[in-house]
């Protein structure tokens, strides 16, 4: 078929990165990619620390030499003083795309008021797509309903490998002309 997609998943936390907290959030995104990814696809996760220059080194790592298409981290959007992945985020990548944390907390607000409190947000580095999510897993599963069906078209158009996308999910590709 093609190239088997590369997908970064990184959670962002002090004590998981420390062993004191055990990681919840990373493997709550591989189950739901794993249930609703239908093409062939590998994993490369990493837990690190709410530092902005790991975080930051991590992304370009996962982008530029792992050859990821996707990477998604979970953790460090909140208005804490060290919730720093979206500015880790943005300082890697050559274009935001505001889109997805607006569609993210839109979503998030049908089941908490405090959604407007984060600030997860996506962006574009060479072929790949960087997207933040929460660290609770239940929000983890809600947020990738919401942007998992435009994830495969925008890394297409980016040039990143091939995803498709079913299991209750349906990616949007606009019909070929």
């Amino acid at each position: 078929m093609g190239t088997v997609a590369r997908i970064g998943i990184v959670t962002v936390s002090d004590r998981a990165s420390q062993g004191v907290y055990e990681d919840l959030g990373g493997p709550a995104i591989r189950e739901y990619l794993g249930k609703h990814i239908t093409s062939e696809w590998t994993d490369v996760s990493r837990i690190v620390p709410d530092e902005t220059d790991v975080v930051s080194t991590t992304l370009i790592d996962l982008a530029d030499t792992e050859g990821c298409s996707l990477i998604v981290t979970t953790g460090g959007t909140g208005p804490a003083l060290r919730d720093i992945t979206p500015e880790a985020t943005e300082a890697v990548c050559e274009k935001m795309m505001p889109g997805f944390g607006e569609l993210m907390r839109q979503v998030s607000l049908q089941y908490v008021p405090t959604a407007i409190l984060s600030r997860q947000t996506a962006g574009i580095r060479g072929t790949c797509l960087i997207v933040n999510l929460p660290g609770k897993p239940t929000s983890i599963a809600q947020c990738l309903d919401a942007v998992l069906p435009a994830i495969p078209y925008c890394i297409d158009i980016i040039g990143g490998a091939h995803i498709d996308v079913g299991n209750g999910l349906e990616a949007f590709r606009p019909k070929a002309k």
